[in-house]
């Protein structure tokens, strides 16, 4: 009797303990599922995401769980497979996809509204004002017969004392906040630690009024002005619509620019022909006389040592200048020619082209007509 109420006590203690922590037994396999549905219901538990990779973003959140729930001790038995190598391929690539759909550019923004602000394009519009006016002053001036000599020697007095200004800014941390504080809406961010361009635009234009007849220098300094400006601007409104241009130039292998765009470079093309019909066909018969012209529509190219006319005028002889002025002014505002300024260059080259051209013209007209 004795031992059978032992055996009820004992059996009788081992219910109530299991009663008050049943997870302390581990129910047999017949009655899992019995067992867990009497249990008290699990507490819920909340994950905060963490950034994860897309290669083991899905493998590291399973681990997590797991980990999670038997530390809590509800959980008996969870059969998880493995994931294989092809699995989490699969689930990288359905991670990338999901992050490249939030923008439709392939990246992810952060935001899940699927925009992406484009950047800002600097215009330079004070730049461009600048550049621009100094056509207009030059077309007046050569109307007016502005004298040649007295123009370059106010450009090289100005000269004088932006030189010593720019290499007094490269010295002083105080002068260079004052000239940037006055001027620095006229710079470009590149030309904060280097040669101010307006050095470069003086040198090439008055290289030109030295070197050229004055109606041929008075056309590269309007092409510098105008067609350069142009490009600018057309590059930077269109220039991500269209292509690239080519690193050398077809047929002269000549270097182009990896930037320059094929809008730019028909900006500074249809800018350099007009320029070249306009002032021919229009500016230049305003001067009084047609003194020290090149080329007239009646007479054609002038030899600029008798006066004698070649030939190649006409509509004819103006087209043929105005498409090779065009050409010209594409190229030479294209070409990469190193740590050179194109203010420097683009006058020096269109400039020079040109008066090359016009003797080429006259001598095959000459030689035609005779």
């Amino acid at each position: 009797m004795a031992a059978e109420r032992d055996t009820a006590t004992l059996g009788h203690d081992s219910a109530r303990q299991a009663a008050r922590s049943p997870s302390l037994t581990r129910p047999s396999t017949q009655g899992r599922r019995t067992s867990i549905s009497k249990r008290s219901p699990s507490p819920i538990v909340t994950f905060q995401s963490a950034p994860l990779s897309p290669e083991n973003g899905v493998k590291n959140i399973t681990r997590k769980v797991i980990k999670r729930l038997e530390g809590l001790g509800h959980l008996e038995e969870l059969e998880v497979d493995s994931p294989t190598p092809e699995d989490d391929e699969m689930e990288a690539e359905k991670a990338l996809d999901t992050l490249a759909s939030r923008n439709g550019h392939g990246h992810a923004n952060g935001n899940g509204n699927g925009k992406v602000a484009k950047a800002k394009v600097d215009y330079e519009i004070p730049r461009k004002v600048l550049h621009s006016s100094i056509g207009f002053l030059t077309t007046y001036l050569y109307i007016s017969e502005g004298s040649v000599p007295r123009v370059v020697l106010v450009l090289w007095t100005a000269l004088a004392v932006i030189v010593p200004a720019d290499l007094l800014r490269f010295n002083s941390r105080r002068f260079a906040s004052l000239y940037e504080r006055l001027l620095g809406f006229l710079m470009r961010e590149s030309e904060r630690n280097s040669v101010n361009g307006v050095v470069w635009y003086i040198l090439g234009v008055n290289c030109v009024l030295a070197l050229l007849p004055q109606d041929v220098a008075t056309v590269a300094i309007l092409i510098l002005s105008w067609a350069d400006t142009a490009a600018s601007t057309f590059g930077r409104l269109y220039g991500s619509a269209t292509r690239k241009l080519p690193a050398r130039l077809p047929l002269l292998g000549l270097p182009l620019a990896p930037r320059k765009s094929v809008a730019g470079f028909a900006a500074a093309t249809i800018t350099g022909a007009l320029i070249a019909v306009g002032f021919w066909g229009f500016v230049a018969p305003l001067r009084e006389g047609g003194a020290h012209l090149s080329w007239t529509w009646e007479g054609g190219v002038r030899n600029p040592d008798t006066g004698a006319s070649l030939g190649g005028g006409g509509a004819l002889g103006l087209l043929a200048i105005s498409v090779f002025a065009g050409l010209v002014s594409g190229v030479a505002e294209a070409l990469d020619l190193g740590s050179l300024d194109d203010n420097l260059t683009l006058p020096i080259i269109s400039g020079g082209c040109l008066f090359g051209f016009l003797k080429l013209l006259g001598a095959a007209s000459s030689w035609f007509s005779s």
